[in-house]
Formats: C-alpha cells, structure tokens, sequence
C-alpha cells in the first residue's frame, strides 16, 4: 500500500476513531501536551500578562504624574523669567525716556544761549551803529577814516555771518545724531518688543527696512521661495529670505529682531539654496539685527556672514560698496 494511500485513509477514518476510542483520544493529548499549553497553564499566562499590564500602568501613571509636576514648575520658571523680562524692559525704557529729556534740556538750552548771544550780539551792533553816526557827524571832513571803519564794520560782519554759519551747521549736525540716536534706541526697543511678542517680527522687519529704504535708498524685498529637495531644513519647506537691492549688486540676508547660532547656519544654507536654483552667487551676506549674542557672532565671522546692529551701520557700508556681480 502507497504512503499516500495511507496518508488519506487516516485523514478520512481519524476523526471518527477519535471519537469513539478513549485511548487515542488520551495518546493525542498527551502527544499535543508538548507543542501546546493546556488551558490552566493558559489561564495563568493570561493572569501574568494582565498583572504586567497593570503594573506598566501604574508605572505609565506614575510617569505620568512626574512629567506634570514638572510641566508646572517649567511654567511657574517661565512666568518668573516673563515677569524679570518686563521689569527690564520697563526700566529700560524709563530710562530712555529720561535721556531723551536730558538731551532735550540741553538742546533747549544751547538754544537759548545761542539766543542770548544773538541778541548781545544786536545790541552791540546797535551801540557800535550809535557811535557811527556819532562819529560821523565829527567826521565829516575824514572820508578816509569813514571808510576804513567802514571797511573794518564790513569784514566783522562777515566772521559774524561765518560764525553763525558754523553755529547753524553744528546745531543741525546735533539734531541728526540725536535723531541717529533715537532711532537706534528704536529699534533695540523694537527688537525686545518682537522677541517676546509685544510687536510682530515682520513690523520691525518692515521699519528697518523702511530705514534703509529712506535713508540710503537701498530696496529691500522679502522673499518666500519653496526648498523642495530639503537642503535648508532637511525637509520640503518655505524658505524666507530677504533680498537687498543696489544697483547691479546681489546681497542676501536676514532683517530680524535676534539672531542665534543655528539662526546663522540656517542663512548660510538659505544663501546656498538661492544661489544653486538662480544661478547667481551672492555679492555679500548680511543680518542686520540688534540682538546678536558673542556665540552667533563667532558663527558669523566662520561663515563669512556680516553683522550690523542697526540699520544706519548697514545702509552706510551697503550703500558705499562699489562690489560688482561676476561677469558684469
């Protein structure tokens, strides 16, 4: 008889065998016994792995209850640190309030004093035309006398006019430092005001770029251009990338209110993804920024990266380069 044959005779006659012998029922138990649990053992394997379940939740829970405690010290942290950073920024700008009027006293001052002197001025004028025509009247038969002092009444006139001149040029070359001054104190405001959310990134973005715009007549567009093989962030994303324009000079950069270390990697990479997808390689790179900490800076400098604080240090040595593109 074929091995097949007997393979199927057992598959047909087995299960009713099975069913009525008792001792082939025992000799396949006992035989499944050593692959297969039985339901006892398989009862108490269910019990550990409900215990071990259990005992991973309370675990899990207390975790849990850890992981709170110090989501709730951190915020507790975080609102001390807010509250120290408002009292600074109060005091700060107390303080440049009462600059502000220290400087305002002495130009009001140095106003009133140039005043005063204009007017002594005027008297003696006053007083010396006096005697002039009091001399005049003894002088009548002294024509060369008359018009030596004539002479000598025109060239004090003049250093008076030259004098006043000068006076008027100094006291304009103060009034542009202090607006300078002003504006500097501005945008260090500004700049702490879009760190912690008092004003948005963009609106001081926007201010000093208008400072540029303004003053040295430098155009600043804000560019967003889509990184679709990651070689920004490592992923697809949005890139945002300030573009400064003069004359046929291409200058990359970033106008923010702070900047980091990661910060400044990050615009290295921004200028290189500009360059490979425009073809053109950047003039210079530059962040105007008033908070750049000893450690970006440092960054900065390995990158080849220019930092300007305020926007009058920029525009000055951007509005002065005469580099020109490769090629024009």
């Amino acid at each position: 008889m074929e091995r097949e044959q007997i393979r199927q005779i057992i598959i047909d006659e087995l299960p009713s065998i099975v069913e009525q012998d008792r001792e082939i029922q025992d000799l396949i138990l006992r035989l499944a016994r050593e692959h297969f649990a039985d339901k006892q053992e398989t009862d108490n394997r269910f019990e550990r792995m409900l215990e071990e379940l259990h005992r991973k939740q309370e675990e899990s829970n207390r975790r849990w209850e850890e992981h709170m405690r110090e989501f709730r010290a951190m915020r507790e942290e975080q609102a001390r640190r807010w509250e120290e950073h408002m009292r600074e920024f109060r005091a700060m700008r107390e303080e440049q309030a009462r600059r502000w009027e220290e400087h305002m006293r002495e130009f009001r001052a140095m106003q009133e004093e140039q005043a005063r002197r204009w007017e002594e001025q005027n008297r003696r004028w006053e007083e010396q035309n006096r005697r002039w025509e009091e001399q005049n009247r003894r002088w009548e038969e002294h024509d060369r006398r008359w018009e030596e002092h004539l002479k000598e009444f025109r060239e004090m006139q003049k250093q008076q006019d030259q004098k006043w001149q000068e006076n008027s040029a100094r006291i304009d070359r103060i009034l542009d430092l202090l607006a300078a001054q002003a504006r500097k104190h501005d945008q260090s405001i500004g700049a702490l005001g879009a760190r912690w959310g008092i004003q948005t990134e963009e609106s001081f973005r926007n201010a000093l770029a208008g400072i540029l715009g303004d003053l040295f007549g430098l155009e600043v567009k804000h560019l967003e251009e889509h990184d679709a093989e990651g070689v920004v962030f490592g992923h697809p994303a949005q890139v945002e990338l300030d573009l400064i324009i003069k004359d046929s000079l291409l200058i990359l950069g970033e106008i923010r209110a702070s900047m980091s270390s990661e910060d400044m990697y990050a615009l290295w990479r921004k200028a290189q993804f500009y360059e490979k997808k425009h073809g053109r390689r950047a003039d210079r790179v530059v962040v105007i920024s008033p908070m750049v900490p000893p450690k970006a800076r440092e960054v900065a400098k390995k990158l080849g990266i220019e930092v300007y604080s305020y926007a009058e240090d920029a525009g000055a040595a951007l509005a002065s380069s005469d580099t020109e593109l490769p090629g024009t």
